[in-house]
């Protein structure tokens, strides 16, 4: 008996969980999901796949919709073949096993997604920006990283955590900053930077 959607999603989610690997909140995914339905997105460079959770949702909302995914970790890009394959999704998923700063990709896309290693956002925007179509979009998510942002430093305990909340305070000033994109930041989920290319 073929399992139904819905199941073999909540399987992924499940799984997730378990092993600790960091998906998209319920409410971030159904932001990004709308934005690509209301906006007619057809192909999405993701960064950072992990076990491919948002690559299959984002491609389940739209049958239209390509989308190529990069993801640096072995063990997760592994299981996200799986669950491409499980979801039937391999002729609109294109998984790419690397860094995301080593890729170097010819490919035009509607929408990049920004959702891997946080200290390296600028450097992935900077990278992955000359791939982006006229009137396209940049989405990156965590800005708010698990409410740390909004904290006091002095609060954080971890130094490394600390470093990572700086590196994200940094995107955020480098993404206000940056004259060629108008960026708001949505209180959705553990917050979302929708950045739209300025049109000449």
């Amino acid at each position: 008996m073929v399992k139904n959607t819905y199941t073999q999603i909540k399987e992924i989610k499940e799984y997730a969980i378990c092993n600790k690997i960091p998906i998209m909140q319920d409410a971030g995914i159904d932001f990004l999901t709308t934005f690509i339905i209301k906006h007619q997105i057809k192909n999405v460079l993701e960064v950072g796949t992990a076990i491919g959770y948002s690559a299959i949702m984002m491609s389940l909302c739209s049958p239209n919709l390509k989308v190529t995914t990069i993801e640096r970790d072995e063990h997760r890009y592994m299981e996200a073949l799986k669950n491409i394959k499980k979801m039937n999704l391999e002729d609109r998923i294109t998984p790419i096993f690397n860094d995301a700063l080593n890729v170097k990709l010819d490919d035009k896309y509607d929408l990049i997604f920004i959702d891997a290693a946080k200290a390296q956002n600028i450097k992935f925007f900077e990278l992955f920006e000359r791939n982006l179509n006229p009137e396209g979009y940049i989405i990156t998510d965590n800005m708010y990283f698990h409410g740390l942002v909004k904290k006091n430093e002095k609060e954080i305990v971890s130094r490394n955590l600390r470093g990572i909340v700086r590196k994200i305070k940094d995107y955020i000033t480098f993404l206000k900053n940056n004259d060629r994109y108008n960026t708001t930041i949505y209180d959705v989920g553990d917050g979302i930077a929708v950045s739209e290319k300025k049109t000449k």
